[in-house]
């Protein structure tokens, strides 16, 4: 999530939005952008997307695949969890994403393990493996700044858009955590810049959500998620990376 300052999603449910449009008052002057994911605007809002729902890997034994990052830099968990996705068909035959805390960088990855780019990115303010029960559904102003933590974990992410009809990609929808371009609306926070320095030091600035460059998001994710789901891995970087991914630790 990023600062209600700026341009930025609030998350809500589709009930919650449709008893809102019946009531009109979503025109409220400080009510930020409601995020809609691609499933509600193709069926009935009652219906949920399988976004949270889990699925049955088979762990591999013995890796077959090394998943080649050609000259990008990728730390040892980063390349473990790549190889075992594929070896495992834990991605099931979808596109994937290793999200890498630790060093404020993204991989994208297609079926196969081919990887289709990487880049930088702006995480969570706050550091920590979990986001804080019911976050998604309390207003921007009330979150404080050890709760602006991007989760880490498994996720299931599909493409959705907000009322303003930007793209984004859902990371964990009850959450109100998506990966979307950065946005520099709020010239104090100095997104662009964080975004291209070396370091990474100054890579913590969001309330959760993941900020990516305009045009690695436009040209490598969105492609990636076109009117598809994918899996989404988000490395931890309190907790140790075996014990949040259990599975892919234990072959």
């Amino acid at each position: 999530m990023t600062s209600h300052t700026s341009s930025l999603v609030q998350c809500r449910s589709a009930a919650e939005f449709v008893a809102a449009l019946k009531q009109g008052v979503l025109l409220g002057v400080g009510v930020a952008a409601l995020c809609i994911p691609l499933w509600a605007t193709l069926g009935p809002f009652a219906q949920a997307p399988w976004t949270q729902r889990a699925l049955t890997s088979t762990p591999a034994n013995i890796p077959v695949i090394s998943v080649d990052f050609g000259a990008e830099e990728a730390s040892p968990d980063v390349k473990h969890m790549a190889n075992w996705a594929i070896n495992s068909r834990d991605n099931q035959a979808l596109s994937f994403v290793i999200l890498d805390k630790l060093n404020a960088k993204v991989f994208v990855f297609d079926a196969e393990g081919a990887l289709l780019g990487a880049s930088p990115v702006l995480i969570g303010a706050a550091k920590g493996d979990d986001s804080v029960p019911d976050i998604g559904g309390r207003p921007m102003h009330s979150v404080q700044e050890h709760e602006r933590t991007t989760p880490a974990g498994r996720f299931l992410g599909e493409p959705g858009r907000n009322t303003n009809g930007e793209d984004i990609v859902w990371i964990d929808y009850g959450a109100a955590v998506s990966m979307h371009r950065v946005r520099a609306n709020e010239k104090s926070e100095r997104r662009l810049q964080r975004l291209a320095t070396p370091g990474i030091d100054d890579n913590r600035i969001s309330y959760g959500c993941v900020n990516l460059p305009v045009e690695f998001f436009e040209s490598v994710l969105q492609p990636a998620f076109d009117q598809r789901h994918g899996v989404i891995y988000v490395m931890p970087e309190v907790k140790p990376a075996r014990e949040v991914f259990k599975a892919a630790y234990s072959a």
